[in-house]
């Protein structure tokens, strides 16, 4: 990291990392460390609202096989992180599971200390 990179990018960017392997390892716990509990989890890919709360989202998560146990290739990558002020950010990333590969917008605020996603909202498309 540059001397003058901000160090709010390393502290997010820890979290993403948390966020992938949460994901990759279906890992509820893990991601609930990285989602504040109030949380919203959007997508509309489609045509349908899909709205969850994470009292909804992460016991699905918990109870899918992990693609990690289904032996499949992690894409998951960081494309922006961006900030609107000290306490509030906005991370572009994309991951796949299964067939589908996802572009998330997970919106970050900065509070008890620590940078909490409080959305997910996300497009995904099918793939081979």
């Amino acid at each position: 990291m540059g001397e003058n990179m901000d160090p709010r990018f390393a502290e997010i960017s820890t979290v993403l990392a948390n966020y992938f392997d949460g994901l990759h390892h279906s890992d509820a716990s893990r991601l609930s460390t990285v989602f504040h509990p109030s949380a919203q989890y959007v997508c509309v890919t489609d045509g349908t609202f899909q709205y969850l709360t994470m009292d909804d989202y992460l016991p699905i998560v918990a109870r899918r096989p992990s693609p990690a146990s289904r032996g499949e290739s992690r894409h998951d990558r960081i494309i922006s992180i961006e900030f609107a002020g000290p306490v509030t950010a906005v991370a572009r990333v994309e991951c796949s599971i299964g067939p589908k590969f996802f572009t998330d917008f997970l919106t970050f605020v900065f509070i008890d200390g620590r940078w909490q996603i409080i959305s997910k909202v996300f497009h995904f498309e099918l793939r081979e």
